[in-house]
């Protein structure tokens, strides 16, 4: 196991990923291009085995443990779920997993697609990492953590480094990037990677509105706690802080942080299925949706958006092709 997030780390994460993930493409958008005088890049993460870039920090994490260590149990809403699941089954291990009750359907059938041992749990009025915690105890298991664990961010990096290798090869230096943000994991593993080799880059954090702690937390320089009385279709990203481990990243690796509304997140997805014919989650939006509302000035800029995560319900994919789009 590592002991710190570096480049070397990120690297030797990526030589234990190499044959085990997918290389997630860069997509270009011609329409996008010309109405906002930019060139945006879409780092296509809902593509990624699970249907998110989680899979990432899980199967680096798992690949890490030693053949007794035969069972794990993580918590999540959804997409670290499907990640440890996946991961475990791939490496021949029992997974328990923790879910919320109201999880998006997907992210459940996704989740037990995988033969995982699912426990939910009521969020508004339980624990889950005391659930996950007495499930460990008592079956003798790994905790692979969702976000604020030096092994998932810098499986998680190995995102930024093929960004990075990406666009080198077509010549291209981002002027900014931007990534959504819930614990701060994915952010933390890609900006030390990316900043290792474009240095002048500003990265930005996207979360929902209301649930914009990192952003908060780097305006006070500390870490604020989120006050959880509102709501967001966002399931991916409702932390109510930064990680311990990944907030100091964070504060020296980000230029600042954006949040956005739950309709811009929608209109986003709407976007993106009609102008890079994928299909997003809203959390998974939520960095584009930043790009293309006007939070930050794209103009004459190179811009790498992370697109972090594709399974959302039926219902709510619907609702955002009712939304208006760009």
């Amino acid at each position: 196991m590592e002991n710190n997030v570096s480049l070397e780390t990120i690297l030797n994460a990526a030589k234990r990923l190499k044959g085990k993930i997918v290389k997630t493409p860069l997509l270009r958008s011609d329409y996008i291009d010309k109405n906002f005088n930019t060139k945006l890049f879409l780092k296509a993460e809902n593509l990624q085995t699970g249907g998110a870039f989680k899979f990432r920090g899980a199967m680096n994490t798992i690949l890490q443990l030693s053949k007794e260590e035969k069972q794990v149990v993580a918590w999540s809403s959804g997409n670290h779920a499907q990640a440890v699941a996946a991961a475990a089954k791939i490496t021949g291990r029992k997974a328990t997993i923790i879910m919320p009750k109201d999880s998006p359907q997907a992210k459940l059938d996704g989740t037990a697609f995988w033969g995982p041992s699912i426990v939910t749990y009521d969020r508004t009025n339980e624990s889950r990492e005391q659930i996950g915690r007495k499930y460990a105890k008592k079956l003798n298991a790994t905790i692979i953590p969702p976000f604020d664990d030096i092994n998932v961010i810098n499986g998680q990096g190995t995102a930024g480094l093929e960004c990075n290798e990406q666009l080198t090869d077509i010549g291209v230096i981002p002027d900014i990037v931007l990534c959504c943000c819930g614990g701060g994991g994915l952010i933390a593993g890609l900006s030390t990677a990316v900043k290792a080799k474009f240095k002048n880059t500003n990265i930005y954090s996207v979360e929902p509105e209301h649930f914009d702690d990192t952003k908060k937390s780097l305006l006070e320089n500390k870490i604020i706690v989120n006050s959880m009385i509102n709501t967001s279709i966002c399931d991916a990203l409702l932390a109510n802080k930064p990680g311990d481990i990944t907030f100091p990243i964070n504060k020296k690796n980000l230029t600042s942080g954006i949040s956005v509304t739950d309709e811009e997140a929608l209109i986003a997805m709407h976007s993106a299925y009609k102008h890079f014919k994928i299909v997003l989650e809203p959390g998974g939006a939520v960095a584009l949706a930043a790009a293309i509302s006007n939070k930050i000035n794209i103009n004459n800029k190179n811009v790498l958006v992370i697109a972090s995560g594709g399974n959302v319900d039926k219902n709510v994919f619907e609702s955002c092709l009712k939304t208006q789009s760009i």
